[in-house]
């Protein structure tokens, strides 16, 4: 970069709208514009002639310089993240480029800079950098790691710590599946918000990507991390309005603290990531600070989600149906069965649904899976049908993901004809936390179904968000009282009095109510005492594969 009249550079930068900085390779400040003023608070005449450290907050080690040093010898530019003190004292970050120029014949270096923490110019950082994100105007992974590293600079001579909390909303997917991506725009600066409320003014709060986001906080006290991480979780507790409409939102948040977790701002920033990962397997809407136990933990996830997809893929052996019957409570026949996927893996063995159902759902996999359980229906019942009287149905579960995926009706068209060609009828489950966040595009989607006489089903009713006058509106005909109620049911009143206003709900809104995981018999007297008119669980029957529920059936029918 060269000029070959001083007029003309300066006519070129003194109003530029950051600022600059030229010094000799001495180094001595020999220029400054207008705008180098606003941002430090130094006139041009206090610093002229000074050398550049005189605006050196002393937050970084001399390895940062060196390396800013041999950058411009080597590439001949250099550009980051500096924390320099204002005149005032005030210290803040500092997005600094560095060029050599030629100025008034001699070697000397150009910097231009900005106030990263200043708000005002949002709108022009946005435009010129890469470092912020546009959707909610925070730092983005980028800039947030520039950010990290001059922490981990600055803590490491003295004995304060800071926290890295790595925060992931829960189900958001879905919101973009569900609503469109308008929508979940507004849901992620809501998200943004709530994160920033919570925080204090010294901290910073990036989004990394998609629904990610992370914060630094600096911790003064024993319990300041475990106190910002409740109220961190508990600020998500309450609806955001978006597009005049309610959402619920909750975050999993994982924490890591320097120096104990880590030494760099990298493996901070992983640690606080496996956290949060513990967090989503201890329930989610949780925080997690993070542990080895925990860790391993997650790795354990890891490989089985590449397990799944592997198995999904290319071995359709090692998945299986089974099948668990429900049962009239006042006749002991059975009425209807629900159909289960179960994969039994070389490696891992026996695994949970609890397990892979929602790594196959995080992973946008559920089609696949939902394929595999057809199939295997399908070839149950063309291999040996059986023949009952009255309106058997048969259940399989649906995401929520997977009522806006076109490929849905030809997966579980064939297994529906199946079902009524034996004269059986058709049933749906989808879970009641994702059923309450359905847009009018999905409940169309459901009645729809329940217009071609397929049964709609609410599963695990009463831990969700349910209203009476959403209820209503719903195209369902069944709740399916979630097994946490059930099993107090015989010992525990309270469970008795939220099981007795389920059956009271269900009875005004004219629906039928199923109840989950019975499994002694003092639960199977109460439900009855209670008029609750369908159940499944262990004492009835397990699950089991077809050829052995069959001849439970038949057995029942037969006698």
């Amino acid at each position: 970069m060269r000029f070959e009249q001083q007029q003309d550079f300066r006519a070129l930068v003194d109003q530029y709208p950051r600022a600059i900085m030229i010094a000799t390779k001495e180094p001595r400040i020999s220029y400054v514009n207008g705008m180098f003023h606003s941002i430090t608070g130094y006139q041009s005449d206090e610093v002229i002639g000074e050398s550049p450290s005189v605006l050196s907050a002393g937050l970084h080690a001399p390895e940062f310089y060196q390396a800013m040093w041999r950058s411009l010898a080597s590439d001949r530019r250099w550009e980051g993240l500096v924390w320099n003190r204002k005149k005032n004292g005030e210290i803040y970050p500092q997005w600094l480029s560095i060029y050599p120029i030629k100025y008034e014949g001699q070697e000397a270096y150009v910097g231009m800079f900005m106030d990263m923490g200043e708000r005002a110019d949002a709108d022009e950082r946005l435009a010129s950098l890469a470092y912020y994100d546009p959707l909610t105007e925070l730092p983005n992974r980028s800039l947030f790691q520039e950010f990290l590293k001059a922490r981990v600079s600055q803590h490491s001579r003295s004995e304060s710590r800071f926290a890295i909390l790595f925060i992931d909303l829960d189900f958001f997917k879905s919101v973009n599946d569900l609503h469109g991506h308008d929508y979940g725009d507004g849901v992620l600066k809501q998200a943004a918000m709530c994160i920033q409320s919570v925080v204090r003014e010294g901290d910073v709060v990036a989004r990394l990507s998609g629904d990610e986001f992370a914060v630094i906080v600096e911790l003064q006290g024993r319990d300041d991390l475990n106190d910002v991480c409740q109220r961190m979780t508990h600020a998500f507790l309450a609806p955001v309005l978006v597009s005049q409409r309610e959402y619920f939102l909750s975050a999993s948040i994982g924490a890591s603290v320097y120096p104990v977790d880590g030494i760099s701002g990298a493996e901070l920033l992983q640690k606080a990531d496996r956290a949060m990962y513990a967090a989503k397997l201890a329930g989610r809407a949780c925080y997690r600070i993070y542990s080895e136990a925990d860790d391993e933990q997650g790795r354990r996830e890891q490989y089985l989600s590449e397990a799944l997809n592997t198995s999904l893929k290319t071995s359709p052996d090692e998945f299986h149906v089974v099948y668990q019957p429900q049962y009239d409570l006042r006749t002991g026949q059975a009425v209807g069965m629900e159909a289960l996927l179960r994969w039994e893996h070389p490696e891992f063995g026996s695994v949970s649904p609890a397990d892979f159902v929602p790594l196959a759902e995080r992973r946008g996999q559920i089609h696949e899976m939902t394929q595999h359980l057809v199939r295997g229906i399908l070839a149950d019942l063309k291999s040996d049908s059986l023949s009952l009287p009255g309106k058997f149905r048969l259940a399989i579960n649906i995401s929520a993901r997977q009522i806006t995926d076109a490929r849905l009706g030809s997966a579980i068209g064939p297994l529906f004809a199946c079902i009524r060609e034996l004269g059986w009828m058709p049933e749906i489950e989808i879970t009641e936390t994702h059923i309450m966040h359905l847009s009018s595009q999905c409940l169309d989607t459901l009645r729809e179904f329940r217009r071609q006489g397929v049964v709609i089903a609410i599963d695990d009713f009463g831990t969700g968000y349910s209203s009476l006058a959403y209820l209503q509106n719903l195209p369902v005909q069944v709740l399916k009282i979630d097994r946490q109620f059930i099993g107090g049911l015989g010992a525990n009143n309270r469970d008795s009095r939220i099981v007795s206003a389920i059956l009271g709900i269900a009875e005004a809104l004219e629906l039928e109510v199923v109840a989950e995981g019975i499994e002694n018999a003092a639960q199977y007297q109460e439900l009855r005492e209670l008029d609750c008119q369908r159940g499944q669980g262990f004492l009835m029957a397990i699950p089991q594969p077809w050829s052995q529920v069959r001849k439970v059936i038949a057995g029942l029918y037969d006698g």
